[in-house]
């Protein structure tokens, strides 16, 4: 049976706040092999009126079931539209002739929500309930709110809601929505998104009341390096257009502005680093109900909103991944440390806020301070927050049993302190909720190695611990910054994890605006630190353009189109990684690029005593990356068929050509004898020619004098798999990924991390830490490995060659078997489903089974195989170190011997 599973629009299911007309996509599910969509038909309608249709694209003869655009289609603002789509399809070996002997889908539906536009049509001003210079030293949470009527026949309504600062919408006393921490991080001065919200069950006849509680959040409390304050602003404010469309074709539009009023929140103090104290005494309660009269009564402190001036044509709609609770985990114990403290242990590290339920007087004070980790003896740790306060304080404003949670913050945390609580604390009174963007879950991997499997667990955890609607590198300290290093080197291993295109689009945009004039990359984005870089020793050395971290102009990109298969994203972001290349053009010398502060291979642990720059010369390694960055760009040059692919294809010759005339010795060895610097010549192909033996035997040889250990940092680590298995070492490879004592990757997960360190010796052998300056426990960059382990030890890969273009239309399935282990099961959710592949060894036989999604293609191979025992209909033939069989979609199960 043909059936279509879900259509998704941009990669989202069911968006709200579309502002173009979005790319379709559609998976298809058959219970037969070499399913070939052979035609579609698409339609789009306004409120799902299909009988008169915007866009019909008829029954369109086409294999393509992925980014799918409609042409020549003109989207109102404001709109729902429904969506279907139905496709015809033939399986087999020899696929249908005539369309007609086709089998035929039912219809799937979806929908989309148009945002507003053109740039002209926001009207409405940002309101404040706060006044400057008063403001401008404090983080306190304010309420604004205004009313209006609605008229008979209401049809629909939506809105368009955003903040200078942290914002919650309400309409007529209720919470809209479920989205968190809105209207996210970005350069708000550049870029600002809105929220867009179908409000038609909010509302009634007659008058209504919206309302918003504004907190300071990243646009004006204490952040970066620097702990500057105001870093965008300092006034808060909210912005909201409601459209009001009725059944007799009336529209009208309800906006902010100066008849709004505003007052003080119990959100006495709230701040992104330092956490939030709530006075309950100063509620109001039905401060934004429709009927608000009774409660005006009880209530005072109320007085008229300001109007903040905002450049509104840099507002943009949010589509998808905004942050909301994903989790909800109770506390494991309560228990007392030797020092006396009480703590709750929740488990697991993570990032979010505290749910607590409590029973108290009028004037009780609830109080809990989150941190990661304890000492060696069992007490609570706090010196790795640095300044971070990271505390939750609720007053009782009555009698009687309470349920709090903080509003505008969060933090990172797998244990909590308790400070104060009325009465006993007791587990059931805590529940933690994670905080991060909604993406959908895509891949998993379980295998013999109970380590391996905890270490996925603690990568994926990572993720979800950071991307909290930016890339962070830690949610716990006084930092919690986008930095642009730790993003490109994770950016393979998160798309093997989660749905991350909308995350990655939306930070992308900030990139790019945030790029110098000349088209330097900060080393942060949003780059908080623009203005106070002299302020901070290491950003004062230079504030831009470091390789590998600057580098994710075009690694992103481009991962995104290996792993999604969408031209788009490189259209969107060309220009920039365009500056990118020709800034480093600009500013190297006869090819070698070295500018200003590089930041090398950070942490690594062939660096000196007490610095943290790894032994390989940055020089190496940022022309390595000049090289690299340049012969992506040349690719992605020629995919978009653009005229000046020549150009840099032939300046990625002449870095190549310098690097290895510098790099390496007249015998063919690399100067440089770190790890480093052997894994990125062998991993970016900088190898001079017939010298790949010999650079891979010194990458061997470094690695036998380190006992079998890394000793990179952040530019060697990712590689350092990929190195060694792609160059005939896959033995190396997994003895590397498998090491258990320090320095390893299971290391930590045999000393109980939950997460990913960010140090190899975050907590040392001896149980001591790490500098306490800069030691978090939650910070994904050498999680990495994850990418390796679903690429090569799994073996679900899409073929960058293929003439159908990336994103798993054709898949490479060819896992490589070894480490000890007895089976490994993984699966990835491509755009067009699911790639699942498990292979078990038993002596010398291998036993493998490989689901391919419907519509796609994959060529299997079997590594090592010297004889197939049951090929399951497939013609296998000898390769390069494995035996290929091409494949359509379907099940197989293969036995194969090595």
């Amino acid at each position: 049976m043909l059936e279509i599973v879900r259509i998704l629009m941009d990669y989202e299911k069911d968006p709200a706040g579309v502002e173009e007309m979005p790319q379709f996509n559609w998976e298809l599910k058959s219970d037969k092999r070499g399913v070939v969509q052979t035609a579609y038909q698409l339609q789009i309608a306004e409120n799902s009126d299909f009988d008169t249709p915007v866009y019909d694209s008829g029954v369109t003869e086409s294999r393509e079931s992925a980014h799918i655009r409609p042409p020549h289609v003109e989207l109102k603002s404001a709109v729902k539209y429904g969506v279907r789509v139905r496709v015809w399809a033939g399986a087999g070996d020899v696929l249908p002739a005539a369309l007609a002997e086709c089998e035929e889908s039912a219809w799937c539906e979806g929908s989309f929500v148009t945002a507003l536009l053109s740039s002209g049509e926001w009207k409405a001003p940002f309101v404040s309930a706060e006044s400057v210079p008063a403001c401008r030293e404090e983080s306190k949470g304010t309420l604004v709110r205004g009313s209006f009527s609605v008229g008979s026949g209401l049809k629909e309504a939506y809105a368009f809601t955003t903040a200078l600062g942290l914002y919650h919408f309400y309409l007529n006393g209720e919470k809209v929505g479920e989205d968190e921490m809105t209207p996210g991080w970005t350069s708000y001065r550049r870029h600002l998104l809105y929220q867009t919200y179908d409000v038609t069950r909010c509302l009634r006849e007659g008058v209504n009341t919206a309302g918003a509680m504004v907190g300071a959040g990243w646009y004006k409390g204490v952040m970066g390096l620097t702990k500057s304050r105001n870093n965008y602003g300092d006034q808060t404010a909210f912005a909201m257009q409601l459209v009001l469309r009725y059944e007799d074709g009336r529209e009208e539009t309800v906006c902010t502005g100066d008849s709004w009023e505003g007052a003080d929140a119990p959100v006495v103090f709230s701040e992104i680093y330092h956490g939030e104290t709530y006075d309950a005494s100063l509620e109001l309660p039905g401060w934004c109900g429709a009927d608000r009269t009774a409660a005006d009564h009880t209530s005072g402190g109320w007085h008229a909103v300001e109007t903040v001036p905002f450049d509104t044509s840099v507002l943009h709609a949010q589509g998808g991944a905004r942050v909301r609770v994903i989790d909800r985990i109770p506390a494991k114990e309560v228990f007392v440390t030797p020092k006396g403290e009480t703590v709750i242990d929740f488990g697991q590290n993570m990032a979010g806020r505290i749910r607590v339920t409590a029973s108290g007087k009028k004037g009780d004070v609830i109080e809990l301070r989150c941190f990661e980790i304890l000492d060696t003896e069992g007490n609570v740790y706090l010196d790795n927050l640095r300044k971070a306060r990271t505390t939750m304080k609720y007053i009782f404003g009555r009698d009687g049993e309470i349920t709090y949670h903080p509003h505008f913050t969060y933090m990172g945390f797998r244990y909590a302190l308790v400070v104060s609580y009325p009465g006993t604390p007791e587990a059931k009174a805590f529940t933690a909720e994670t905080l991060h963007s909604e993406m959908e879950p895509a891949g998993e991997i379980t295998c013999s190695n109970p380590l391996l499997n905890q270490l996925h667990h603690n990568y994926l955890w990572g993720l979800k611990g950071n991307f909290l609607d930016v890339p962070t590198d830690c949610p716990q300290r006084d930092e919690r910054l986008g930095w642009t290093g730790d993003a490109q080197i994770f950016c393979r291993t998160a798309c093997y994890l989660m749905n991350t295109y909308t995350f990655y689009k939306k930070w992308l945009w900030d990139l790019k605006a945030d790029q110098t004039p000349e088209g330097g990359v900060p080393h942060v984005v949003p780059n908080i630190e623009e203005e106070h870089a002299e302020g901070n020793w290491l950003l004062k050395q230079g504030p831009h353009s470091a390789s590998a971290w600057a580098d994710a102009a075009v690694i992103v990109p481009w991962t995104m189109y290996l792993m999604y298969g969408d031209t788009a994203i490189l259209e969107r972001q060309y220009d920039s990684m365009r500056k990118w290349i020709e800034f480093m053009r600009e500013h190297s010398e006869d090819y070698i690029w070295n500018y200003k502060l590089q930041l090398g291979d950070w942490v690594a642990l062939d660096a000196e005593e007490g610095s943290f720059f790894g032994a390989t010369p940055t020089d190496l390694t940022s022309t390595a990356y000049f090289a690299y960055s340049t012969g992506l760009f040349a690719r992605i040059a020629g995919i978009l068929k653009k005229d000046e692919a020549a150009e840099y294809e032939e300046l990625y010759g002449h870095i190549v050509k310098k690097f290895q005339d510098t790099f390496f010795d007249g015998n063919g060895s690399l100067k440089a004898q770190t790890q480093t610097a052997h894994i990125v010549a062998l991993y970016f192909g900088l190898v001079p020619e017939g010298r790949t033996e010999q650079t891979v035997n010194g990458l061997k040889r470094l690695l036998d004098k380190e006992d079998g250990h890394l000793v990179t940092g952040f530019i060697g680590t990712p590689y350092f798999c990929h190195a060694l298995s792609r160059n005939g070492c896959l033995k190396e490879a997994y003895d590397l990924l498998l090491k258990e004592d320090y320095p390893s990757w299971l290391y930590q997960v045999k000393m109980g991390a939950t997460t990913i360190w960010e140090h190899w010796d975050g907590i040392k052998p001896d149980g001591t830490m790490w500098s306490p300056g800069m030691n978090s426990f939650n910070h994904y960059a050498y999680g990495a490995i994850g990418e390796w382990m679903y690429r090569v030890m799994a073996g679900i890969e899409t073929d960058e060659a293929a003439f159908t273009g990336a994103g798993f239309k054709h898949a490479v399935i060819w896992p490589r078997m070894g480490g000890g282990l007895s089976y490994t099961d993984a699966r990835h959710e491509t755009i067009y489903g699911t790639i699942r592949v498990r292979w078990e060894m038993e002596g010398n036989r291998i036993s493998l089974l490989a689901d391919i999604p419907a519509n796609t293609g994959a060529a299997i191979r079997l590594d090592r195989a010297q004889r197939v025992v049951e090929d399951d209909g497939l013609c296998f033939r000898p390769g390069d170190g494995f035996m290929e069989a091409e494949a359509g979609s379907g099940t197989y199960r293969i036995v194969f011997e090595i």
